[in-house]
């Protein structure tokens, strides 16, 4: 997979800034990045302990996504496997990083192995993992057990 340079954030509003537009549906599509994915995310789990991710992250990634014209399918859109498996594995990164504040735990999460694009092909072969069953649904690694799935 070719290298992407990393996208850090510049201050904490910026990351609740991409939390927010991503529950309001109001975030530009542009700006719906990897990274913003992983903060978002990351942000979600410190100071929206009200919403559930495993469960209420699907269906808020499904909307969001229609609020900006994209299409949920079995070719494009949400993705149950790898929203899923990153959720994971930023709970996990913040187990590790508690002490960290938002900011620093997101620009670390995004600078680790864990935050590269290519971070679940460790644990999955790009068949099982583009695959329209993972689309649809959480299905296990074919390559690596990961500790956090």
């Amino acid at each position: 997979m070719a290298d992407f340079e990393v996208r850090t954030f510049d201050d904490e509003a910026a990351i609740r800034r991409v939390g927010e537009g991503l529950l309001a549906c109001n975030l530009p599509r542009a700006e719906w990045t990897h990274e913003a994915h992983l903060a978002a995310c990351l942000w979600l789990l410190r100071e929206r302990s009200d919403i559930r991710l495993e469960q209420q992250l699907p269906d808020i990634i499904r909307s969001y996504n229609e609020s900006v014209g994209g299409v949920n399918d079995d070719a494009q859109g949400y993705h149950e496997t790898l929203t899923q498996f990153y959720i994971s594995t930023v709970k996990a990164h913040n187990a590790e990083q508690a002490e960290l504040d938002l900011l620093d735990s997101v620009n670390l999460l995004l600078r680790s192995m864990r935050g590269k694009r290519d971070w679940p092909l460790r644990f999955y072969s790009k068949d099982v993992l583009f695959s329209i069953r993972a689309r649809r649904e959480l299905v296990p690694p074919d390559l690596l057990d990961t500790p956090h799935i």
